[in-house]
């Protein structure tokens, strides 16, 4: 397979396309749509965010040093996308699309009540990298909206259709095509996975 060689950009992808909140006043609250975001440290938990210094959101963020990264789904794509393209300073986001703010548990900015999950976290250090500048941030609380919770306590993701973004575009996820450690399993593990499957057990 020959391959063409591009200059050096942004080519990780899929990426999570997520609203991040952040504001503590009514006048000052934002939602910023970021797909530079991800898990950096497992423990303890943290996370990150990119940011152009001349978003609406980051002076917000550095002075308050606190955001809820709130995930994603279809049935709020056309919110999602309205974050990345309209400013704060033009509108508020929450009322413009009829998005619920509801209190966190840990530090003053609003969550999304729509998403499935809101992620509080606190900045620790700010990196100025060029284009972006880097949030580095702890996870101060999870919360998971309770209609994905089954029985047994496991939470069902896949039934909220999440997004992804990829090169400008949106992408609803599919079925899984494997499960963690799938390489490596026993066939009697497989066997009994797909007896349960079957069976409607999860």
């Amino acid at each position: 397979m020959s391959k063409v060689t591009w200059k050096p950009g942004t080519m990780i992808y899929p990426v999570p396309a997520v609203m991040v909140s952040c504001g503590s006043e009514k006048e000052k609250r934002n939602i910023i749509t970021i797909a530079w975001t991800g898990t950096i440290c497992s423990d303890p938990p943290m996370a990150y965010i990119s940011i152009r210094k001349e978003r609406y959101s980051y002076d917000i963020i550095k002075k308050s040093r606190e955001f809820v990264i709130n995930l994603t789904t279809q049935s709020l794509a056309f919110a999602t996308d309205y974050c990345g393209v309209k400013s704060g300073r033009e509108v508020d986001k929450f009322d413009f699309l009829k998005l619920t703010p509801i209190p966190a548990t840990k530090i003053n900015a609003p969550m999304i009540k729509e998403s499935p999950v809101n992620i509080e976290c606190k900045v620790t250090q700010v990196i100025e990298l060029g284009s972006h500048d880097m949030f580095i941030a702890k996870v101060l609380a999870v919360h998971a909206d309770e209609s994905y919770i089954d029985a047994h306590g496991k939470f069902h993701f896949e039934s909220a259709q999440p997004i992804c973004y990829s090169h400008g575009e949106y992408f609803g996820l599919k079925k899984p095509i494997g499960k963690f450690g799938h390489s490596i399993m026993k066939k009697k593990t497989k066997k009994r996975l797909s007896e349960n499957k079957r069976n409607g057990k999860r």
